[in-house]
C-alpha cells in the first residue's frame, strides 16, 4: 500500500500527498481525498496535518488511511504532527512590534519542544531612523543572545526571505505568530506561484483579519513544509502547569542551577540567582516582567480550576 503525507484535513476528509522514497511530495500528483479507519475513532486517535500514513485507494478514486506512522512530535494548537521548527512571524509596525505576546508564543513553543526562528516582518514599514533601527537591533540583540536566530524581513522587498527559506529546506515547519503579522504574505514571497490570501489591517483595531481557517501544509520547492495556520491574538495556557513555566525561559537555567533553594520560582526566594542575573543585566528586564506576569495568569488559572 502507498504512503502518503496528510498535507490537510477537512470536514472529516484527510487530503493525502504521495511520497517518495526520500519523504518527498511525487512531483505532479494531486492529492487523494481519504477516510480515516473506524478503528481509529474507536481508540480515540485523531490523524493529524503532517502525520505520515499508509493507505489505501478505494473503488471511487478516493482513499482509506490504514495506519499512523509514530509521531515526532504532536502540537494540540495547532493540531499538527511532526512539526520540527516554528517560525513565528511579528511585524515590527502594523501592528506594532508586541514582545509580551512574542514571550508567551516562545513560552508554548519550548513546551512543545521546538526549534524557533524568530521572524521579524514588515520590515519596509519601519522608516529607518537611528531610534528605530536602534529599537530592531536591541530585539535581534536580547533574543540571539538567549539562543534564537532571529531575522528582519520583508515580505514587500524580498529582505531576508532567501535567508528563511534555507532554513526551512527539509523540515516540517509550523508558522504561526499575532493576526495580520503578514504570514500569507511571507509564504507567498517565500514559494512563487502561491497565491494565498492576504489581509488588510483594521485601522479601527490595528490588528488583521483572519485569513486562514484550518491549517493546512504548503509545500516548498526546497523540500519543506510549512503548516500555515489560523492566527492568534491571545494565548492561553491550558497545557502547562506552574512549575514548567521555568524552564520554557530557556535563558533562566543556567543561573536556576545555582539557586539556594530547590524549586525556587525566582521570584520572593533569598538567594535566587535568576533574579541576580537580571538586576546584574545578564537577563532581561522585560523578559524577566513576562515571566512574572505569565506566572500569576497561571496562578490565577490554578485557583479558578
Amino acid at each position: 500500500m502507498p504512503e502518503g503525507l496528510i498535507v490537510k484535513a477537512l470536514s472529516g476528509y484527510y487530503y493525502v500527498s504521495s511520497l517518495d522514497q526520500d519523504g518527498r511530495p511525487v512531483s505532479g500528483e494531486a492529492t487523494v481525498q481519504c477516510r480515516a479507519r473506524g478503528i481509529f475513532k474507536k481508540k480515540e486517535i485523531t490523524p493529524l496535518v503532517g502525520d505520515q500514513v499508509v493507505y489505501e485507494l478505494t473503488e471511487n478514486g478516493e482513499g482509506m488511511v490504514k495506519e499512523i506512522r509514530k509521531r515526532v512530535t504532536e502540537l494540540i494548537r495547532p493540531p499538527v504532527a511532526n512539526t520540527t521548527l516554528a517560525v513565528l512571524l511579528f511585524s515590527l509596525r502594523e501592528p506594532d512590534l508586541n514582545l509580551p505576546l512574542l514571550d508567551k508564543f516562545l513560552v508554548h513553543i519550548e513546551h512543545a519542544g521546538l526549534d524557533t526562528i524568530i521572524c521579524l516582518t514588515k520590515r519596509d514599514l519601519y522608516e529607518g531612523s537611528p531610534s528605530e533601527d536602534d529599537t530592531v537591533l536591541a530585539v535581534q540583540e536580547i533574543y540571539r543572545k538567549i539562543g534564537y536566530e532571529v531575522l528582519v524581513t520583508s515580505a514587500r522587498t524580498g529582505e531576508g526571505t532567501a535567508e528563511l527559506k534555507n532554513l526551512l529546506a527539509g523540515q516540517i515547519s509550523v508558522f504561526s505568530g499575532q493576526s495580520g503579522v503578514g504570514k500569507s504574505s511571507m509564504l507567498n514571497a517565500l514559494q512563487p506561484g502561491l497565491t494565498l490570501e492576504t489581509s488588510a489591517i483594521s485601522n479601527k483595531l490595528g490588528r488583521g483579519k483572519h485569513t486562514t481557517r484550518h491549517v493546512e501544509l504548503i509545500p516548498l520547492d526546497n523540500g519543506g513544509f510549512v503548516a500555515d495556520t489560523p492566527g492568534f491574538s491571545q494565548l492561553d495556557f491550558l497545557e502547562l502547569g506552574v512549575d514548567e513555566l521555568s524552564p520554557c525561559f530557556r535563558e533562566f537555567q543556567q543561573y536556576a542551577e545555582s539557586c539556594k533553594f530547590r524549586g525556587c520560582t525566582h521570584i520572593h526566594e533569598p538567594g535566587c540567582k535568576v533574579r541576580e542575573a537580571v538586576e546584574e543585566g545578564h537577563i532581561s528586564q522585560g523578559r524577566y516582567d513576562s515571566y512574572l506576569q505569565f506566572y500569576q495568569e497561571l496562578k490565577e488559572k490554578k485557583r479558578r480550576y
